[in-house]
């Protein structure tokens, strides 16, 4: 994908009009080949735009604005139907171009599995990369139903990669023993049921070292996003993930890059989901892309 062949429709609200000019590239990831349940999030980055117009642009938690950020809405990685391993391939090189052109990427799913093309390239650029994921499920699996390219396994392919000790998964609550297990004899930190207060025990321990945040919005309650493809009951608020966010801004992590997956909004007449998560992203927009500013 050329940059100046970028989506031209609807964009993030307030998003620079190039490229070159920006500090960070918002970019979908429209793939939902292998979820194991409820598909439609491939539809989640073009809705979560649409609804950003109904956000204010400033935040009144961190006190900035928008205009304050430069960032390039890149639009959508085309990415073939049915094809998941090519579509793999085209976002690890997509993430390749933004990073060497030391832009910030923060990409929106699709399901989760996008994530996993997307640590490959951080890694490269970022051999101490830790990861911080905040989810309803573990996303541990090896393979499902004898498939390995599926989203219940971009953690474990990433923990594998960089190490089960560099990887921080909070808010699970969902997912089967043997991946409990696994993470438990592995050395890698899984916090159970909760996000901020564990978050907050943790940010020390990462001062100063590039992290990568991967936010998959079931790990809210159903009550506050029911637009996802795998609902899980018993979860945390927005007001509590906003917190995080809002958390590991104030620390001395060095957040490198981020995204926000698995908003499928056919399951949401409301909107209440995209709107959730595109004041998310404004929040993360804002505390993460040059936040000494």
């Amino acid at each position: 994908m050329r940059f100046d062949e970028a989506y031209s429709g609807n964009v993030f609200i307030k998003s620079h009009s190039t490229f070159e000019d920006s500090e960070a590239v918002l970019y979908g990831m429209p793939m939902d080949w292998t979820v194991s349940y409820r598909p439609g999030s491939r539809f989640g980055p073009t809705r979560i735009r649409e609804v950003s117009i109904g956000l204010e642009e400033y935040s009144a938690y961190l006190d900035r604005e928008l205009a304050e950020v430069k960032y390039f809405d890149a639009g959508d990685i085309p990415l073939p139907f049915g094809n998941p391993q090519r579509s793999l391939d085209m976002i690890e090189d997509f993430v390749n171009q933004v990073l060497k052109a030391d832009k910030f990427p923060l990409g929106m799913g699709g399901e989760h599995l996008v994530t996993w093309p997307v640590i490959k390239a951080m890694y490269k650029k970022y051999p101490d990369l830790a990861i911080i994921h905040m989810d309803a499920h573990t996303d541990l699996r090896e393979e499902y139903e004898g498939e390995p390219l599926s989203h219940s396994t971009p953690i474990r392919k990433a923990a594998e990669l960089i190490g089960p000790g560099n990887v921080y998964s909070f808010g699970i609550r969902s997912g089967m023993k043997e991946e409990f297990q696994w993470a438990k004899e592995a050395g890698m930190h899984i916090s159970k049921f909760e996000v901020l207060e564990p978050l907050k025990g943790i940010l020390p321990t990462l001062a100063g070292r590039p992290v990568y945040v991967t936010i998959d919005i079931d790990v809210l309650d159903p009550s506050c996003a029911p637009g996802t493809g795998t609902v899980d009951a018993g979860g945390i608020t927005s007001k509590e993930l906003l917190g995080a966010i809002h958390a590991i801004a104030g620390s001395d992590v060095n957040v490198v890059g981020a995204d926000l997956v698995e908003v499928a909004p056919i399951y949401d007449h409301s909107e209440q989901t995209a709107n959730t998560a595109s004041k998310l992203l404004r929040e993360m927009i804002l505390g993460w892309v040059n936040k000494s500013k």
